[in-house]
């Protein structure tokens, strides 16, 4: 597998798996049931997963494949895999919100080094290059035919008034208490991964998360965050977020702009 390969499939498979997710939340009703841990699910989470997870295993049989929905894979070994939420933010998505997003990444050693984030009911989709910079592409979103993208870079941030982003459905006290170290121009709430990317854009630059998540709700967005010069760091010795970790549960994290000037917990 090549990079130049990977992209324009990864690429294509969240605009399709996008498409089959918005005809669901456009429906007058869906079902929505409750996993083992007590998150939702719904038919979209389904159907897209079942659409990317065909897409990447007939492109790339030979790949360790983790995907949220398929509990089997997350028993699975290794550092370098393909790792997938077909719809990240159910919540969002169940609330008729449209923070949510398709997050498809490619792990490397430990480390996201391609994704891509597509957020359909938001219009908005970002993803690295080949090469590994990150770019938001507009227009029609066509899966067969690559739209204009434009380049996007972290903020230079004036950590006199950082702008500072967090979760909307899981923000608490601690990260509250931990964003207050800051001196913050304004505070906005967003939804599933689309965190990540308004950092890596610079509408954004910081997001502290104090609370659990799962590296597949993570690694998309990171690998455009790094794609666009950021970092993410755990939130307790500011060391690199790895991936690969036994049963793929994350840390606490930070996701920031390099000029930020991070605080200790």
């Amino acid at each position: 597998m090549t990079y130049e390969e990977l992209i324009p499939i990864i690429r294509k498979l969240a605009i399709e798996a996008g498409a089959k997710i918005m005809e669901i939340y456009n429906s007058d009703n869906f079902d929505v049931k409750v996993k083992s841990d007590d998150s939702p699910v719904t038919e979209a989470d389904e159907a897209a997963d079942a659409l990317i997870s065909a897409g990447l295993r007939s492109a790339f049989p030979d790949m360790m494949l983790v995907t949220e929905e398929q509990a089997e894979s997350h028993s699975a070994k290794g550092d370098t895999f393909l790792i997938v939420d077909p719809l990240d933010g159910t919540k969002e998505f169940v609330h008729r919100r449209g923070d949510f997003t398709v997050n498809i990444a490619l792990v490397e050693k430990g480390v996201p080094t391609r994704g891509v984030v597509y957020a359909p009911a938001r219009d908005r989709m970002f993803y690295t290059l080949a090469d590994g910079s990150a770019v938001e592409e507009t227009g029609a979103l066509d899966p067969n035919v690559i739209g204009a993208t434009t380049p996007i870079k972290v903020a230079d941030s004036d950590n006199s008034a950082l702008m500072v982003v967090a979760s909307k459905s899981h923000r608490d006290q601690a990260t509250d208490d931990y964003i207050s170290k800051y001196q913050v121009k304004d505070s906005k709430s967003a939804g599933s991964s689309l965190k990540f990317c308004l950092v890596a854009t610079g509408e954004a630059d910081l997001y502290p998360r104090v609370g659990r998540t799962m590296e597949w709700d993570t690694a998309a967005g990171d690998a455009v965050l790094r794609g666009a010069g950021g970092k993410v760091v755990r939130f307790d010795d500011h060391s690199p977020l790895s991936y690969g970790k036994d049963g793929f549960a994350n840390p606490f994290f930070i996701a920031y702009a390099p000029a930020v000037d991070l605080k200790k917990p």
